[in-house]
């Protein structure tokens, strides 16, 4: 947001910023908040805005699928963009489920892809993504929990808190097995859904899973899917590649022959897992263009 001329930003005192009388004061006056914060801090904060003015996204894992809540992915489906418009509150997605939803939505349903179908969706992220404590374990050398591993699997007893929202807006009956790990880079991820198409009960073809998907993000401007063509002709991907933008690319890898697939997201953890997507919304919310401040 710094170099927007339509916002101005209001920040609490950092000697106040434990006060409660304080911070019930300037959450009152803003038009609208962002909550960068821990989930109970996050619904203590909400609990002190008593003004029916103020509109707020939160960027915790607090009300992601609270009732009265909005979810904040403009794209996930029809008529999404203009509830966050319409929303007093709105609840930022993860960065995870926004690449699995983005893949796995299209497919369910109408899709090729039954709602009780058991779906796996593997995961690598910078360590950006695991807050302050990781941050401080990966770059701080002075601090004891440094570390200098160069790439680690976590979420061992398959509770991670991104399986529920992924779930919900996913519209899936069942809760996805879910195997995020850590990469020894700060920012940047790849989220991927291997499926056995020759064992969906559609059989369905690559070409029927990209064409879902492109149908569900045409026109969209921040949601590419790339071609077949393009995706056959990678040999890898580079979970930096869409780093510092608010962007993401979907790809259908695979094979008919062998009837598997490979879909995968591409994002920054950052960007359009983050803060991209915060202030996406916002412009929503404020009725102000929605690339503002994100080209």
């Amino acid at each position: 947001l710094a170099a927007r001329s339509d916002l101005e930003v209001i920040s609490i005192d950092p000697a106040r910023r434990k006060d409660p009388a304080a911070r019930r004061t300037l959450l009152n006056a803003a038009d609208a908040v962002i909550l960068c914060l821990p989930d109970d801090a996050a619904r203590e904060a909400v609990g002190f805005i008593t003004s029916n003015r103020v509109r707020v996204i939160d960027a915790s894992t607090a009300h992601r699928t609270a009732p009265g809540w909005t979810y904040g992915f403009p794209e996930m489906a029809e008529g999404q963009r203009e509830a966050i418009a319409a929303s007093q509150r709105v609840a930022n997605p993860g960065c995870y489920p926004t690449g699995f939803i983005a893949l796995v939505r299209p497919l369910v349903g109408t899709g090729p892809l039954p709602a009780d179908w058991p779906v796996t969706v593997n995961a690598v992220s910078g360590y950006t993504g695991g807050g302050r404590n990781m941050i401080t374990e990966f770059e701080d050398k002075s601090a004891p929990s440094y570390t200098t591993v160069p790439y680690r699997i976590y979420g061992l007893n398959m509770g991670h808190k991104h399986v529920p929202e992924m779930q919900s807006h996913a519209r899936l009956a069942h809760a996805p097995l879910f195997a995020p790990s850590v990469g020894r880079y700060a920012q940047g991820m790849i989220v991927e859904v291997p499926l056995q198409l020759k064992a969906l009960p559609a059989t369905p073809t690559l070409k029927a899973v990209h064409e879902a998907l492109v149908k569900a993000y045409a026109g969209q401007p921040f949601v590419q899917v790339a071609s077949l063509e393009e995706a056959a002709a990678l040999k890898t991907l580079d979970p930096e590649g869409l780093n510092g933008t608010n962007r993401m690319k979907l790809y259908v890898f695979g094979s008919d022959k062998l009837g598997q697939a490979r879909l995968v997201a591409l994002l920054d953890n950052l960007g359009k897992g983050a803060s991209g997507a915060a202030v996406q919304n916002l412009n929503l919310m404020l009725g102000l263009a929605e690339t503002a401040g994100l080209a």
